[in-house]
């Protein structure tokens, strides 16, 4: 493709994706597809012969975008958001197009010093503790989510037990590590791959409010300890993935200092709150924290992939994940003056995601981002009053920020036929959860373009859903 085609088409792309942007909306937020009904419209073997632009377009349009979920769409509240926005686009098209592969410094000093500095800037957007800048002994990277900054915090807990010994000879230590039912599942994946295995992983018990007790953490630590095994690893959470329970750091950290325990604490959605003073409650305790992180590719209108993971001592990290071969030796990595991000995360190569991210805050400034936030949790606050002034719903959990989880009364089969006509409608998508062995609807605010005409309109459909239950259909709780 030459400079001119590539302009014509990158104009032409660029009008597509603008007038995607435009009419989301219209679309149904769920695809009616069949499973292989996509593969099926797709040729059987690869082109022998190069095909014009155009008709690539073509299959886009008519093969792929009826079987595209819509998660950029203002009516979509399932899951968390993964949200974008126009200058993140325009920052990965940039970032595409420089191809910069920023493994060290050397490489591409532009990307590594770009990406320091706009997790510094983070550090002050959002209030973090000073040991996660990079002009203490820790600092912070770009990981492409918070299963592998996870990861990384599981296996840098382990060399830290284990004063490196099992990246030499295995893991033969019996290590313990620490989370919640209500943790995200990559905890359980990261402590398989880093080798713990999924025994070795406590779940600690939770209050009525899904927070993990701080006083059963001290039960299972000193149990453990007993039995002679070694705790390594605790995961805290702030903002659940089923109800955005925030467990108690204020708690939780003496505990791990005590014990020498690695406290990683997982805000991958809400952490984008603290962007606002007024929100910062849910980081109360954080300065126990050993490592943090929080994915602007959630609620920071900045498109996946971008987790923003800090550490309190870098160097423990790049102790656990540092590999040296010669070919990558050079002056700049010797001088010990430069960051080389190849050693703070699971692959060699990484992409430029700061550029996308440091467009996003300059586009928006803190001002225009701490605004969208204050508009998503306002919504959520009015989404809750409406559950709980409807006496055939009830909410099933408390609403810190931007989810609400709430189930009709008549028990699992009258929510789940809610929550099928909803989702069946293409007007709106919610998801759901099981709290407390009852099956509830969860609907998160927090898509860039969300109005509150939006989500009036989903509780509408929530509302006639309800409507039309039949009386004589079973509870099935």
């Amino acid at each position: 493709m030459s400079p001119d085609e590539f302009r014509h088409w990158g104009r032409e792309v660029v009008d597509w994706i603008a007038d995607y942007m435009e009419r989301v909306e219209a679309y149904p937020v769920a695809p009616s597809v069949e499973p292989g009904e996509i593969r099926a419209q797709l040729p059987a073997q690869p082109p022998e012969e190069g095909e014009p632009f155009d008709a690539i377009l073509r299959d886009v349009n008519a093969i792929l975008l009826p079987g595209v979920m819509h998660w950029q769409s203002p009516n979509f509240f399932g899951y968390f958001p993964c949200n974008n926005s126009g200058p993140s686009i325009l920052g990965e098209m940039i970032s595409a197009g420089l191809g910069v592969q920023g493994m060290l410094w050397a490489t591409s000093p532009a990307c590594t010093e770009l990406e320091t500095h706009v997790l510094d800037w983070l550090v002050e957007l959002l209030d973090l503790p000073r040991h996660f800048k990079s002009d203490s002994l820790g600092g912070g990277v770009i990981q492409d989510s918070a299963s592998s900054a996870t990861l990384c915090a599981i296996v840098t807990a382990r060399e830290r037990a284990t004063a490196g010994q099992s990246n030499q000879t295995g893991v033969v230590a019996s290590l313990t590590a620490y989370a919640t039912a209500q943790t995200h599942s990559s905890v359980e994946k990261g402590i398989r791959i880093a080798g713990l295995g999924s025994d070795n992983l406590r779940l600690v018990e939770t209050d009525d409010q899904y927070r993990m007790r701080s006083d059963r953490l001290r039960q299972a630590i000193a149990a453990d300890l007993a039995a002679g095994r070694k705790p390594c690893f605790v995961c805290a959470t702030v903002g659940t993935t089923s109800t955005t329970a925030i467990d108690p750091l204020a708690e939780i950290g003496p505990i791990c200092r005590q014990y020498d325990l690695w406290l990683h604490v997982d805000a991958a959605l809400a952490g984008t709150a603290a962007l606002c003073p007024e929100f910062r409650f849910i980081h109360e305790g954080l300065e126990w924290a050993d490592s943090y992180c929080f994915n602007p590719h959630k609620w920071m209108f900045t498109n996946f992939d971008c987790d923003c993971f800090f550490v309190r001592d870098r160097a423990a990290l790049t102790r656990a994940l540092s590999v040296l071969p010669d070919y990558l030796r050079n002056k700049a990595t010797e001088s010990g003056k430069v960051i080389d991000y190849r050693d703070w995360q699971i692959p060699l190569g990484r992409r430029f995601r700061a550029l996308k991210l440091w467009f996003v805050i300059r586009w928006f400034g803190a001002a225009g981002l701490k605004a969208m936030v204050r508009e998503h949790v306002a919504l959520a606050q009015h989404l809750a009053r409406w559950v709980d002034s409807d006496p055939r719903f009830e909410r099933m959990a408390p609403v810190p920020l931007n989810l609400v989880c709430f189930r009709h009364r008549g028990g699992d089969a009258a929510t789940q036929q809610i929550l099928d006509r909803v989702n069946g409608s293409g007007k709106a998508f919610l998801s759901h959860t099981r709290l407390r062995d009852r099956l509830a609807l969860r609907m998160c605010i927090g898509q860039t373009h969300t109005q509150r005409r939006h989500v009036e309109a989903a509780w509408r459909l929530i509302a006639e859903a309800a409507d039309d239950l039949h009386s004589d259909k079973p509870s099935g709780s």
